[in-house]
């Protein structure tokens, strides 16, 4: 994992390594401090660029977990919510008249995500693999119902809330604006990201990419693989109360939601789409999914159908993520040869839409149908209106699909031999 730093910045190959990696960071800066909050100006806009930079140190934080050491958490979102638990109540000690600077209250959440997975991973980390999985689900399943039980600290089903524009202004702002509260979580964000990266640069990151890959000839070389495990799932923790601290903020209300199952599925989902194969894929795939959960939520209630059908595709026919289609790419294009991909490449496209198109008419088909016999109406459907308890309105989003399959049955093949081809010019060295 810390190898990859080279392909993931071939844009800038002939730049030195450590002044490559600063430059991309100094960009991410600029991005966040001047460009993204004046293109998304609106409400919306600002509130969906916080989700995604919470999203991004979720799925990052979990991307130490699994793609670093090789451990497959489920119950990550105990240290996302817990941490956020944290931040909340310190907050309500600002609302009360103490005073906490609010940008500095993501300190209290990193607290908690660590004082709570010290003990998790103490247990934990003990195992590997399978029987790893299964103790952290465990551990989630525990941690749920230790926070039922104590409503008087965990607010029961509504949850702890507070206000962060109630503690005095600090330096003139009391940080009760979208605007306001975007550039504290994206200096965190920032913050958080650049931690983590350097992480993988240490001994300790290099030391749990060899527990990932052979903890046999780790424990053979004098290292402990377990301590190491250990180490890494307390960071990993820390970094997700950061997450949960800065979405504390943002939501100014935590609950139970917050440590369950939905949540880690969520980082899970994250992860795996954007790929665990390299740093940035985390980041990737938390864009991704934050898209689909606030853009598509809007559109339509099956986002959740969407989001689901898009991680089923990328274990099966790209299981190296979004981050790996590039990647593997990426030599092509350098060397010259995306021309010999791209007329196949956009052979498959309509037939890709049409698929697309068939499966979201038959998907909308099913959710209108359900509120039509809910009582409610049937809507419309890419602009026309459509009666799902007509047979006849199936039959158009069914032909759409079919006939897309089999397109793709015939066209994704030559795409795949045009791809091989490429690849096996680039290995002999073949001029463009």
């Amino acid at each position: 994992m810390a190898d990859q730093a080279a392909p993931q910045t071939a844009l800038l190959a002939g730049v030195p390594g450590r002044s490559r990696a600063w430059m991309i960071w100094l960009a991410a800066t600029a991005a966040l401090a001047l460009v993204a909050p004046h293109l998304l100006a609106s409400g919306f806009g600002i509130s969906l660029l916080n989700r995604m930079a919470i999203a991004i140190v979720f799925a990052l934080s979990f991307n130490m977990l699994l793609g670093q050491g090789g451990m497959l958490d489920f119950g990550h979102a105990v240290f996302f919510g817990l941490g956020g638990f944290a931040t909340m109540h310190l907050l309500k000690l600002a609302d009360a008249g103490i005073f906490l600077p609010v940008p500095l209250l993501p300190l209290a959440g990193a607290l908690g995500g660590l004082v709570s997975a010290v003990p998790a991973g103490w247990v934990a980390t003990r195992r590997e693999g399978t029987s790893f999985a299964m103790v952290t689900l465990g551990i989630a399943e525990l941690a749920v119902a230790f926070v039922v039980m104590l409503p008087q600290w965990f607010g029961g089903e509504e949850g702890v809330s507070g206000d962060r524009s109630a503690e005095p202004a600090l330096f003139g702002f009391d940080f009760g604006a979208a605007l306001q509260i975007y550039y504290v979580i994206a200096a965190w964000a920032l913050l958080a990201a650049v931690l983590m990266w350097a992480i993988t640069r240490t001994p300790l990151g290099r030391l749990t990419n060899a527990v990932r890959d052979n903890p046999l000839r780790v424990d053979f070389l004098g290292y402990d693989p377990a301590r190491i495990r250990f180490l890494c799932f307390a960071l990993a923790g820390l970094f997700a109360g950061v997450a949960g601290g800065m979405q504390a903020l943002n939501d100014e209300i935590v609950t139970v939601s917050n440590i369950g199952s939905a949540a880690s599925g969520a980082v899970l989902l994250m992860t795996y789409i954007g790929g665990v194969g390299t740093f940035w894929g985390p980041v990737l795939g938390a864009i991704v999914v934050t898209l689909l959960q606030m853009a598509l939520g809007t559109l339509t209630d099956a986002w959740q159908l969407y989001s689901g059908l898009l991680f089923v595709f990328m274990v099966l026919w790209a299981p190296g993520g979004l981050s790996g289609i590039i990647l593997s790419h990426a030599p092509l294009l350098r060397a010259g040869l995306g021309h010999r991909l791209l007329a196949r490449y956009l052979a498959v496209v309509p037939a890709a839409l049409l698929t697309l198109a068939g499966l979201i008419g038959l998907a909308e088909m099913a959710y209108r149908l359900q509120a039509v016999r809910s009582g409610g109406a049937p809507g419309r459907l890419f602009g026309f209106a459509v009666m799902p308890t007509d047979p006849v309105a199936w039959v158009a989003p069914t032909l759409l699909l079919l006939g897309g399959l089999l397109a793709l049955r015939s066209l994704a093949p030559r795409a795949r031999a045009a791809w091989q081809e490429a690849h096996t010019l680039l290995a002999r060295g073949t001029p463009r």
